[in-house]
């Protein structure tokens, strides 16, 4: 969603407001796209502050489902979204820094600031549960649901001397 602000900026001490919704679908994040389960509506504010600083804000939600990092299970992800950011206005255009491409000219593109929020909390982890098994290294099986007969050998020598006592003390 594009909104044109060109109108705010002119006009001293005004604050409007726009019902918006996000429009895409999916986000990517590290070149991998995933897709948005759920957004929610929201209402966006546009204040111009003395016709020196424009200020916008927002809040609203939205779920990502991104796989688990150890089984590949699909998570439904939210992210809770707080905007209320400020920008100076100098010859009735917004004055921005060079990470701030939600602007082009004075038209503010909705999808990328919250884009933007999103990806700067996106998790390092992504877990299904806390106590998640993973999967087996070699067959692929998902340890939290079935379990396989392949046998997990410890593959650094350093534990062979406990892989030993195991075997030993294992019952049959």
């Amino acid at each position: 969603m594009i909104i044109d602000i060109s109108n705010i900026i002119i006009k001293n001490n005004i604050t409007e407001k726009f019902d918006c919704s996000i429009d895409a679908r999916d986000i990517t994040y590290n070149r991998i796209t995933y897709p948005i389960i759920n957004s929610k509506p929201f209402e966006l504010s546009v204040v111009n502050q003395d016709s020196k600083v424009v200020s916008i804000s927002c809040d609203t939600s939205l779920e990502v489902s991104i796989p688990c990092d150890r089984c590949m299970t699909d998570v439904s992800y939210p992210f809770d979204i707080s905007i209320d950011k400020s920008f100076k206005i100098v010859d009735e255009k917004v004055v921005l820094e060079d990470e701030e491409a939600y602007f082009n000219d004075n038209e503010l593109d909705v999808d990328r600031l919250i884009f933007d929020e999103v990806l700067v909390n996106w998790p390092a982890k992504v877990l299904c549960k806390e106590d998640c098994k993973g999967m087996c290294p070699n067959c692929g099986t998902n340890l939290n649901t079935s379990s396989c007969d392949c046998v997990q050998e410890i593959k650094d020598p350093r534990m062979a001397k406990f892989q030993e006592v195991f075997r030993e003390f294992k019952e049959v």
